[in-house]
């Protein structure tokens, strides 16, 4: 166990070593477990966390929110536009102020190109820890969420479980792909065979590529890419089927959309999901474009772990913010 994380920042997946991450999940198993019997978890009392959003939010805003208050402190929502940024506020600004009024700083950017270098300028200037709430490349809460879901399912031992990690068509917006990246990096340190699927177009960043396939062969588990979502499917553990937008092929939005539209087959349905083993979980982590991107009978079905992968977020969050803020 490693235990001293106070003070560190949570910018991006490789941020914590896997022992690291390992003391992250004992802690949030225990705080999910002393939630349930009502015991105290006061552990940051007095202590503000300053949550800074240029994207709007559902799970992460009420998880981090309702996370500060149980562990006895306060999170104070800040939404960028009501702030003086857009008049001349720059990150060096927000790291140094912040940084002297609070004793974290989360923030949530997810714009192309711009999130997550603004994350790490504010850290840069900041002396106390900056989590990030997701960015256009990384979402670690979320995936750190995922994976204690994934170990309440299928165990702690997940070596030779197939994890699927697919695109699915959404027409609402060219959704970042985060969440994609930030799985093929973490899963495979925890012993899982990562099968990435996509269209040609939607593929990922080539740096988070190579550092995918670096972890699969230090980790000594497999990585494969595949442009067909049945291929994909077939005898997996674990579905993890979502959209994003297809900005390393072309950041003009018009032009993104067109790309969208021609792969609309790609939706998670029973059929699909039948090719997957009987016992496999359907996850996502929400909102999903309904009968779209995914249908109500999988949504809703039996096999779907995508509410018990929200409440994580809440007992994940707080085990880092209980490690790093104390």
């Amino acid at each position: 166990m490693q235990s001293y994380l106070r003070g560190r920042d949570l910018i991006g997946d490789l941020d914590f070593s896997k022992d690291e991450v390992e003391t992250v999940l004992d802690l949030a198993f225990d705080l999910k477990r002393t939630r349930a019997a009502g015991e105290s978890q006061a552990w940051l009392r007095d202590k503000v966390l300053a949550m800074l959003f240029f994207f709007s939010s559902t799970r992460t805003r009420g998880s981090f929110e309702a996370g500060m208050a149980q562990l006895g402190g306060h999170a104070a929502f800040i939404e960028s536009r009501t702030t003086q940024i857009a008049h001349g506020d720059t990150p060096k600004e927000i790291g140094e102020i912040f940084g002297r009024y609070f004793d974290g700083i989360a923030i949530r950017h997810v714009d192309w190109g711009v999130g997550n270098k603004y994350i790490n300028e504010v850290a840069r200037f900041s002396r106390v820890p900056v989590l990030n709430m997701q960015c256009d490349i990384y979402h670690p809460f979320q995936i750190l969420a995922d994976l204690m879901t994934i170990i309440e399912k299928k165990g702690r031992d997940l070596r030779k479980k197939k994890m699927v990690v697919s695109w699915a068509y959404a027409a609402s917006y060219q959704k970042p792909m985060s969440v994609p990246q930030s799985l093929i990096l973490q899963m495979p340190r925890f012993g899982m065979d990562v099968v990435l699927a996509h269209p040609p177009e939607f593929r990922l960043m080539p740096d988070i590529m190579d550092r995918a396939r670096e972890q699969a062969r230090r980790f000594n588990v497999g990585f494969e890419v595949v442009t067909d979502m049945d291929t994909a499917f077939r005898d997996a553990d674990i579905i993890y089927a979502k959209s994003w937008g297809a900005m390393v092929q072309t950041s003009d939005e018009k032009q993104g959309a067109e790309i969208i539209k021609k792969y609309s087959s790609w939706i998670t349905d029973d059929r699909r999901m039948k090719l997957a083993k009987p016992d496999a979980i359907y996850m996502h982590p929400l909102p999903a474009d309904r009968n779209i991107e995914v249908t109500d009978s999988v949504m809703d079905g039996p096999q779907s772990v995508v509410y018990d992968e929200a409440e994580n977020r809440l007992h994940l969050q707080k085990a880092v913010m209980a490690l790093t803020m104390n």
